[in-house]
C-alpha cells in the first residue's frame, strides 16, 4: 500500500495514471463499462454488472485493477478484496447522471449528501403555457425576496397572473413580507412535501395559494405560495423531511410534480422562483432542473466571482454548460449610486471574465463569431451584461413589501424592469403569453 498522501483532488488525477500505466488492453473488453465510485468517504471501489459476476477472466481483471489502485490511492481506496461490487443494471443506470468519462469504458461517479443536482439539467417543458424564471445568488443578502416582490408586482400591473414560489425553506420571508396575517394560506411548501410523502400532496394545493392584498386592485393577478402557513407548526420536524425521496421518484421530481400542481390550479402566465442561496443542491434544482430562465445575482467583490466560478468549472466538467447557458442572465444586485458608472464597468468586465472563460464558445482570431455562443464586452443584452438594481434605503432590511411605493419601485428597480422586459419579458414570453 502507498505511504503518500492522496488528497481528494488528486484522486481523478491518480486514477487516470494507473489505467495509463496499466493499459486498456489488460480489461477484458466483455466488461463494457467500469464505474469507479466515489462514496460519502470519499474512498474509491469499481461496479460493474452483476452479469460478470461468473466470468472469472473479468473477476481477475477487476481485481488487479482494484489492487493498482489500492497501492497508488491508499486510504482513498479499498483493499482489492472488497474493491469490486457487481451490481445489478438497474443500480448502474442511477450512477449514469453523475459519471463522467475518465477513459474509454471507464467512468468516474460520485455518491453524494449534497451536491448532486448541480450537474444533471432538467428536460425542457416543450408544452409548458407558463415560463418560468428562478432568481438564484451563490451569496445571501443581495435583495432576492424584494426583487421577487417587485417582479410580481411589475408584472401584475401589466395584467400577468404570476404565481410566486418562496423555495428559500432554510430562511423563509416572503409570507410574512408580502401577505397581511390574515391572509397567509394554511399549507405551504414544506407542507406539501411532507404530506406527498403520505400520497397526500395534492389534497394540499388549493390551500396553499395566497392573494396579497395590495394586488386586488391590478389588471392582473398575483399568488404567493410561501415556504410555510399561516401556522408553521412543527417547523423544523417538517423540514427535516422536505428534501427525502420518495418511494417513486427523486426530490426534484417531486419539486417538479409541486410546480406543475400548482400552475395547474393557479394557471399563471409566469411562474417566479425564489431559490435557496448558495452552492447546495437544494438551490440546484431550481437553477439547472426546472426549465426556467435564471437571473443569477451579484454583487462585485472577489468571493462572489470565485463561487460563481467554482459553479461554472464544475458545469464544465459534467459537460452541462451548454445545456443551461442561454437560459442565464446576470444581475449587478445593490448596484452604489455613487460612482455608479465605474462600478457597472468593473462589473461587466469580471462577468464577462466568468462568462467567456466557462460558458461562451472560443472564436476564430478574426473576430468572426459565426453561429458560436459568444459576446464582446460590451455587447448589449449578452448574459454577462447585467440587469442593473440600484441601492435604495425605501429597501432596505425590514421594509415591508406590502406597501411598495412607486417612486421608490423605480428608483431602485427602474432599469432591471426596462431590461427585464426587453431581454425575457418579450423573447422568452411572447409566444407564450400569445398561446395563452
Amino acid at each position: 500500500m502507498s505511504d503518500s498522501f492522496v488528497s481528494f483532488d488528486d484522486t481523478q488525477r491518480v486514477v487516470e495514471a494507473v489505467l495509463d500505466e496499466m493499459g486498456l488492453a489488460a480489461i477484458p473488453n466483455r466488461i463494457e463499462r467500469i464505474y469507479l465510485v466515489r462514496d460519502l468517504y470519499g474512498k474509491l471501489r469499481l461496479s460493474v454488472s452483476d452479469a460478470l459476476e461468473e466470468d472469472e477472466e473479468c473477476r481477475q481483471a477487476l481485481r488487479r485493477l482494484a489492487g493498482r489502485l489500492k497501492h497508488a490511492l491508499g486510504k482513498r481506496s479499498y483493499p482489492p478484496e472488497n474493491g469490486v461490487l457487481f451490481v445489478s443494471d438497474a443500480l448502474l443506470h442511477t450512477l449514469e447522471d453523475t459519471a463522467r468519462l475518465i477513459r474509454p469504458r471507464i467512468y468516474l461517479a460520485d455518491r453524494l449528501m449534497t451536491g448532486s443536482g448541480w450537474w444533471t439539467v432538467g428536460d425542457s417543458r416543450a408544452d409548458a403555457e407558463a415560463p418560468r424564471v428562478t432568481l438564484y445568488s451563490v451569496k445571501g443578502g443581495v435583495g432576492l425576496s424584494t426583487t421577487a416582490a417587485v417582479l410580481a408586482w411589475h408584472l401584475a400591473r401589466k395584467g400577468e397572473r404570476v404565481l410566486l414560489v418562496d423555495l428559500d425553506l432554510e430562511s423563509p420571508g416572503l409570507s410574512s413580507a408580502m401577505l397581511e396575517p390574515q391572509r397567509r394560506p394554511r399549507f405551504g411548501v414544506t407542507d406539501w412535501f411532507v404530506e406527498n410523502l403520505v400520497e397526500q400532496g395534492d389534497r394540499a394545493i388549493e390551500d396553499m395559494l395566497a392573494t396579497p392584498g395590495w394586488a386586488q386592485d391590478f389588471d392582473g393577478d398575483v399568488r404567493v405560495v410561501p415556504a410555510h402557513g399561516a401556522n408553521p407548526g412543527e417547523y423544523l420536524a417538517k423540514l427535516g423531511r422536505v428534501y427525502m425521496d420518495s418511494a417513486n421518484d427523486p426530490w426534484t421530481a417531486r419539486l417538479e410534480r409541486l410546480l406543475s400542481g400548482l400552475e395547474a390550479a393557479f394557471k399563471p402566465t409566469v411562474t417566479l422562483l425564489e431559490s435557496r442561496n448558495g452552492l447546495h443542491d437544494i438551490a440546484a434544482a431550481t437553477v439547472t432542473d426546472l426549465d426556467a430562465a435564471v437571473l443569477l445575482f451579484a454583487v462585485d467583490c472577489e468571493s462572489t466571482w470565485t463561487d460563481y466560478r467554482i459553479l461554472f468549472r464544475h458545469w464544465n466538467a459534467h459537460g452541462v454548460a451548454g445545456s443551461l447557458r442561454e437560459r442565464l442572465s446576470i444581475v449587478s444586485a445593490l448596484t452604489p449610486v455613487p460612482d455608479r458608472e465605474r462600478y457597472l464597468e468593473q462589473f461587466r468586465s469580471r462577468a464577462w471574465d466568468l462568462f467567456r472563460d466557462h460558458v461562451y464558445d472560443e472564436v476564430s482570431a478574426t473576430g468572426d463569431f459565426g453561429d458560436e455562443f459568444s459576446f464582446d464586452l460590451n455587447e448589449q443584452g449578452a448574459p454577462h451584461d447585467p440587469f442593473e438594481i440600484a441601492w435604495a434605503l425605501g429597501f432596505s432590511a425590514g421594509t415591508s413589501l406590502r406597501d411598495m411605493d412607486e417612486d421608490t419601485v423605480n428608483s431602485a428597480y427602474g432599469r432591471f424592469l426596462r431590461a427585464f422586459e426587453e431581454r425575457l419579458y418579450t423573447s422568452r414570453y411572447e409566444k407564450a403569453q400569445r398561446d395563452w
